[in-house]
């Protein structure tokens, strides 16, 4: 016996109908009864009679659509995807269809029949209870960008190991500002990925980020405690008046968090149908093709079209290499040399400024590996020893004096010019 499928409206039709077969009610108040017109109700009455609970089922159920794509097509399609999209989600796979193949085919349909194929699992719904607020985006583009590293496989067996992603994301317009491959997440990459970001695109009003130890100090409760406690990344944002947001949780961030969870499944892939194994040449790719055509797919328009970022100052501009450098503390040694990283430092004789001994100074180790020591807002002269110096006999060198200027006055200079005889006596009596 053939199973015939109704739907609920169509159960509830069937008693309306009998007791109209059976006179218990006429037509016009069966029709008022179903919300249909008492012409309907008289045809959907000859067709039950006729094939009974059939009748009452809509007539084009189980017929073939007009829009089904040929059995010759889907063939092909599936031919496609099993040799170059089989890891794909279904609506990456579609998207890929439509640009590489010019086959078109919604998402839901791929998506139906890549589980038929046994290519997607379709994935439960979450079962955590746990609630997280929703927070609206910002209103300005350049308002806050969203900053973090990812450790993964971006390169999968074509490479060693696990490579850093770092990648930046505004979060009023979802735009990806920058991403960028790097060995780690320490101190050097980061510095050298927003001082890039700095040139290309001025200074955000507010960068927000996790706690990780290139941004927060994490280690003792009294160094949490005192607010000039500063990791380096803190101190170079201070000095551009950029804020600096942590987060308690990956929630909070969200979007930077699920913009990695994206990229580790269509940046992967699409490293690998460009042939892609380099670190050189993914982040030139990454620039020149990836970054624009996701934000034109993904992107979102902000609610206030001013852009905010801020163009950096002349004197920033010109102090940039000195901004994204690592700065630590050093004491002037009997000797004047500076012990740095097991280097030795002899301070020239010559200074711009007085040094003496137990001096502090404070030495700067920029992106390019070069050291720099100041004292006093001056830049001091030194020359790097192969080995630890003789010991100095104390009191032999008391300090470091300035080096005499090279500049002269004029000859009708009025330093030069002497006074009257009667002048000095005038003052000195006066």
């Amino acid at each position: 016996m053939a199973h015939i499928l109704m739907s609920q409206k169509e159960t509830l039709r069937l008693p309306i109908l009998q007791n109209l077969i059976n006179g218990l009610i006429n037509g016009t108040e069966a029709a008022k009864q179903c919300g249909l017109s008492s012409r309907q109700i008289r045809r959907i009455k000859h067709r039950f009679i006729k094939k009974k609970l059939g009748g009452i089922t809509h007539r084009l159920r189980g017929a073939t659509g007009n829009r089904r794509i040929p059995e010759t097509v889907m063939q092909i399609t599936e031919q496609i995807v099993r040799e170059r999209y089989h890891d794909f989600g279904p609506t990456f796979a579609a998207e890929k269809l439509r640009e590489e193949h010019a086959i078109v085919m919604s998402d839901e349909t791929l998506r139906a029949r890549m589980t038929e194929w046994g290519l997607w699992k379709p994935r439960p719904r979450k079962t955590n209870g746990q609630y997280h607020s929703w927070r609206a985006r910002k209103e300005h583009y350049g308002e806050m960008i969203q900053f973090d590293g990812s450790y993964h496989a971006w390169f999968e067996e074509r490479a060693r190991g696990l490579c850093c992603l770092l990648g930046a994301i505004d979060d009023a317009t979802g735009n990806i500002t920058q991403l960028e491959f790097a060995e780690h997440e320490g101190i050097e990459p980061v510095f050298t990925f927003w001082k890039t970001y700095m040139e290309n695109q001025g200074k955000p009003v507010s960068i927000y980020l996790d706690r990780y130890s290139t941004y927060k100090q994490n280690a003792r409760k009294n160094i949490l405690d005192n607010p000039r406690s500063l990791t380096q990344f803190e101190r170079a944002m201070g000095k551009l008046e950029i804020k600096v947001i942590h987060a308690y949780s990956p929630q909070a961030k969200g979007r930077i968090e699920r913009l990695f969870g994206t990229l580790q499944d269509r940046l992967v892939k699409e490293l690998r149908l460009a042939g892609i194994s380099e670190v050189a040449m993914a982040n030139q790719f990454l620039r020149e093709k990836f970054i624009p055509d996701f934000n034109k797919k993904f992107a979102v328009p902000a609610t206030n079209p001013v852009d905010v970022h801020r163009h950096l100052m002349p004197e920033e501009t010109g102090n940039l290499s000195r901004i994204f450098a690592q700065h630590e503390t050093r004491i002037v040694l009997n000797d004047f040399t500076v012990r740095f990283q097991n280097q030795w430092l002899q301070l020239e004789e010559k200074q711009p400024t007085l040094v003496r001994r137990k001096d502090t100074v404070e030495v700067e180790t920029r992106l390019d590996g070069s050291l720099h020591l100041y004292l006093r807002g001056k830049e001091l002269f030194y020359t790097s020893l192969p080995e630890r110096p003789q010991r100095l006999e104390i009191g032999k060198v008391v300090a470091l004096v300035q080096r005499p200027s090279a500049w002269k006055p004029a000859a009708n200079h009025p330093w030069r010019k002497s006074l009257p005889l009667q002048s000095k006596v005038d003052s000195y009596t006066g």
